[in-house]
């Protein structure tokens, strides 16, 4: 089930580079509690077991079984020297009149801890300090270079949609010729068939011919004995019954041939009707084929073996920068809001079917956190309250 329902999510954000799906993921994995937190474990003066959170922000103290919710912090912009000396590690604050903060680790983790603290430390310092004029040619290059890569993955989108139109169009032509000429097929089979069934009839109206004839030619012999007869003044009962015999044969003779008469008459008529209905489809067809197939010669429909792509794009200026910048604004806040819907729904499919685990205690600890409405930054926010040696004071009491 959620591997269909991933490849649904997946297809919906179909032409998105490698960059932006990757800065995308960051977006959403940067809010999380735990989020960019490297973790040691630590003692302080009273042999407290802590943990030492080292982040982008500064040094947060945890308690060792909540790695989420720290109980304290200290903000780069508050320290000023870290050093160590075996598994000492001592830490110098800006304001003079606190403390140092003191805590011990194990031996070998003492260079890691020193190498993150520095490098987090001069990020966070550099990220403040006004950048060079140096500096801002280079993000203001990354800036266009950016706004051109994603004019070209939009015109390239464009491309393509284009000539998936094409190809779309081009198989509803060809599906269109093939009606056309299967039409045209039907209409010339329905044209043989009439005009085999026309002969048919001709060879059977000149057998009706023959057979009428050859009855018109008994009931004249009958007629001429009858005549005969009456003549003679026959009037034995063999001859009266001879001659009512010969007089029934001739009238039946006669009758038949009138049926049949009117019978191929009809036969006729129907099959002349058929014949000028397959005609006329013939024709028809023929005339939407010769029509369709001037239509795609002539140009006012795409070749069957081309594809119409609007002209290139003139080179990129800052209105149509700024233009750019505004549209992938709209369209990023609305796929934030999308993104976001769909993220609500699947935490709370998660946590109907979730099956509750002995050891999900940071599912239970962060559950408590929202339902309290605190969130990663908002704890951020509370923990800096107070000067730096009330919160140094705190964690020396931990």
């Amino acid at each position: 089930m959620w591997e269909e329902r991933i490849k649904i999510w997946y297809a919906d954000h179909k032409g998105m580079s490698r960059d932006e799906a990757e800065m995308e993921y960051l977006k959403i994995a940067q809010d999380l509690d735990m989020y960019g937190v490297n973790y040691f474990a630590i003692n302080n003066k009273k042999e407290t077991d802590l943990y030492l959170g080292v982040t982008a922000l500064g040094l947060n103290i945890y308690e060792k079984d909540n790695k989420l919710t720290p109980k304290t912090t200290f903000p780069w912009s508050e320290i000023k020297h870290i050093s160590f000396d075996d598994k000492k590690f001592v830490i110098k604050f800006v304001d003079k009149s606190a403390n140092n903060f003191i805590f011990f680790s194990p031996k070998g983790m003492n260079k890691l801890i020193l190498d993150l603290c520095i490098g987090n430390h001069d990020l966070y310092m550099r990220r403040r300090k006004p950048d060079t004029m140096e500096v801002q040619q280079m993000k203001a290059q990354a800036k266009e270079e950016k706004l051109r890569r994603q004019i070209e993955r939009n015109k390239l989108a464009r491309e393509k949609q284009l000539r998936e139109a094409a190809e779309r169009e081009r198989a509803a032509m060809e599906q269109r010729l093939l009606q056309y000429q299967e039409e045209v097929r039907l209409a010339n089979e329905a044209l043989r068939r009439s005009e085999e069934t026309a002969e048919l009839l001709a060879e059977k109206g000149r057998v009706a011919e023959e057979e009428a004839s050859l009855l018109a030619q008994k009931a004249a012999d009958a007629e001429r004995e009858n005549a005969r007869l009456r003549l003679s003044n026959i009037r034995t009962e063999e001859e009266k019954v001879h001659l009512e015999r010969k007089t029934r044969e001739a009238e039946f003779l006669t009758a038949r041939l009138v049926e049949e008469s009117e019978k191929r008459a009809a036969e006729a008529e129907r099959l002349k009707a058929e014949l000028v209905a397959a005609r006329l489809a013939e024709k028809q067809a023929k005339e939407k084929l010769l029509n369709f197939l001037s239509r795609t010669s002539t140009g006012s429909l795409p070749p069957l073996n081309s594809y119409q792509l609007v002209p290139d794009d003139p080179d990129p200026h800052i209105h149509r920068l700024s233009l750019e910048i505004e549209k992938e604004r709209v369209e990023y806040l609305a796929k934030s809001k999308h993104l976001q819907q769909q993220l609500d729904e699947l935490r709370c499919e998660f946590s109907v079917l979730r099956v509750e685990q002995p050891g999900a205690t940071l599912d239970r600890l962060h559950e408590a956190q929202a339902r309290a409405g605190d969130d990663k930054y908002s704890t951020l926010r509370r923990l800096k309250q107070g000067s730096t040696k009330t919160r140094l004071a705190f964690y020396e009491e931990l």
